[in-house]
């Protein structure tokens, strides 16, 4: 007998086997009628003022323009202070989940004294992946010497990659620009961390 969700084949060989041959239906779940899989987003922007209503989250809205145009479903999107221990438990909140693929934060990589996106983002990392943020910071360079103040990191926790970016809305933009082209294969890659052992 064919298994459930499998239908019998249709070509005059398989009428002559003794058991029937079986074929499934495509999947549908996880993938855009192209056939591409869909990853799931999540935006956490990291902001004082925006944390208390004090200011437009416009640098959220950038990501999540530019990446709807993508393979990339968005399931949470969140603004909280920048304050390490929060930024930090946010992040495990949604790699360990396992319902999120890609994490883009915003804010908080500069220079200035409340800037700690880094720091919190390297606390909770199973590995990091530091050509994203070096490729972010080289190609940008070319946009803006301000480019060269950036502190963001990248990495992998649970099988989620955490991606830092910039607290402006053309800084975000500038950056998904070199990401993007990248990102799928990067997360198909990393997806064997939610069967490892130990994940």
């Amino acid at each position: 007998m064919c298994p459930p969700g499998a239908k019998r084949a249709k070509d005059p060989v398989s009428r002559l086997a003794e058991a029937p041959a079986c074929r499934r239906e495509p999947a549908t779940s996880g993938r855009t009628n192209r056939g591409r899989l869909i990853f799931k987003l999540a935006i956490l922007t990291i902001s004082d003022a925006g944390s208390k209503g004090e200011r437009v989250d416009t640098s959220g809205d950038a990501i999540a323009e530019r990446m709807a145009g993508e393979d990339f479903e968005q399931v949470r999107r969140e603004i909280v202070p920048d304050e390490r221990e929060l930024i930090s438990a946010k992040l495990r909140e949604w790699c360990d989940g396992g319902e999120v693929d890609l994490i883009l934060t915003t804010g908080g990589t500069g220079l200035g004294p409340r800037d700690i996106t880094p720091e919190a983002t390297r606390e909770v990392l199973d590995i990091e992946a530091p050509g994203i943020a070096e490729a972010l910071r080289i190609e940008t360079l070319k946009n803006t010497p301000m480019a060269m103040l950036s502190r963001s990191v990248s990495g992998v926790r649970s099988g989620c990659l955490i991606v830092n970016l910039p607290g402006s809305p053309t800084g975000v933009r500038e950056c998904l620009e070199v990401a993007v082209p990248a990102l799928p294969h990067a997360l198909e890659m990393i997806r064997g961390w939610r069967g490892h052992p130990g994940h």
